[in-house]
């Protein structure tokens, strides 16, 4: 699988990594033995990026994470995790004190004495222009408990704050084909300060997948059912906020677009990691075969101009006006 810089971490890694939210909670019940299957069906088909959480499943997803890379020590493989969902959202609460809290407990999780990549996970907005918080993020760095970090955001003009700061290695934000908003600003700004751009929410929660119709549902616990108003957290995590039923029928066109002998999903992963600026992409997998064909994705042909023009009337047409526009 082909390669790229992961911002200013001085690593390399693959175009299509692996989220792992869904390997700890929130997208129904998680199987134990499913979600090591599903980490190393990835590393098999070239995966070398893991992004998980310290709130993902109360730690679950790490620990997860912890034991696969105890049972294959020789892979090279590079862990992002995030810090900052574990406290009230207060910005006083982001400080040196907590971030040591916070760390240490994921490097227990994750069996590892230095983390690679330590993201504040959508923090409070103010909290991205607070110096003292990357004095802190600088600290744990020289302290050796961090290699690098970086941020994941909600909005554009966080992830702007954000690179303006020397520190920021990496900065994580929705971008899928019915989320174009940061390729307005923010792939531009982050490739000319040398920032990674990880794109999560790739198939928005699902949707680009193309399995969806209007009588699918899901789980009670699943926050595809429980959070499209935004009721447990910010509504941009689920179906990238946009309604359900007007996401199938933009999907419905977008399959239009997709080539031959490429899935849906293949195709919206491929789409965005063409974009210029993109480090890598992280959809999740619930299972060994997703896992496969999200890998795949990077190997695919066919998504070409004509096809990037065929997004863009999508989403124009659909969703520019409709999204909230701090998206």
């Amino acid at each position: 699988m082909e390669k790229r810089r992961l911002g200013k971490t001085g690593r390399d890694v693959s175009i299509v990594g692996l989220g792992t939210w869904q390997l700890g909670a929130d997208w129904g019940n998680v199987d134990p033995v499913q979600a090591r299957a599903v980490l190393a069906a990835s590393a098999e088909a070239g995966v070398t990026f893991f992004d998980t959480a310290d709130v993902y499943g109360d730690g679950r997803s790490e620990q997860a994470i912890g034991a696969f890379r105890a049972a294959n020590p020789g892979l090279d493989l590079t862990v992002a995790t995030k810090i900052g969902r574990r406290m009230e959202q207060q910005p006083a609460n982001y400080n040196l004190a907590n971030f040591r809290q916070w760390v240490d407990r994921s490097r227990r999780n994750l069996g590892m004495d230095c983390l690679d990549l330590v993201q504040l996970h959508c923090p409070p907005t103010a909290v991205y222009s607070n110096t003292e918080v990357y004095d802190a993020l600088d600290t744990l760095v020289a302290e050796g408990a961090i290699r690098n970090y970086g941020v994941s955001v909600e909005r554009a003009e966080e992830a702007l704050e954000a690179i303006r700061h020397e520190g920021t290695a990496t900065v994580q934000i929705i971008l899928n084909a019915f989320r174009l908003k940061p390729l307005d600003e923010v792939l531009p700004a982050a490739g000319a300060a040398g920032v990674g751009i990880i794109a999560r929410v790739p198939l928005a929660s699902g949707l680009l997948s193309g399995r969806y119709t209007k009588d699918t549902s899901f789980a009670e616990n699943d926050h595809r059912n429980y959070n499209r108003s935004g009721s447990a957290f910010d509504v941009g995590e689920t179906f990238s906020g946009v309604d359900f039923e007007l996401g199938l029928k933009a999907v419905a066109e977008f399959e239009e677009l997709v080539p031959d002998g490429v899935s849906t999903a293949q195709a919206a992963i491929a789409w965005i990691a063409a974009q210029d600026g993109v480090s890598t992409v992280i959809p999740g997998a619930r299972n060994v075969d997703q896992a496969r064909s999200n890998a795949a994705a990077a190997g695919v042909g066919g998504i070409d101009a004509t096809f990037d023009v065929g997004v863009r009337e999508i989403y124009d047409r659909y969703f520019r006006e409709t999204i909230h526009p701090r998206w």
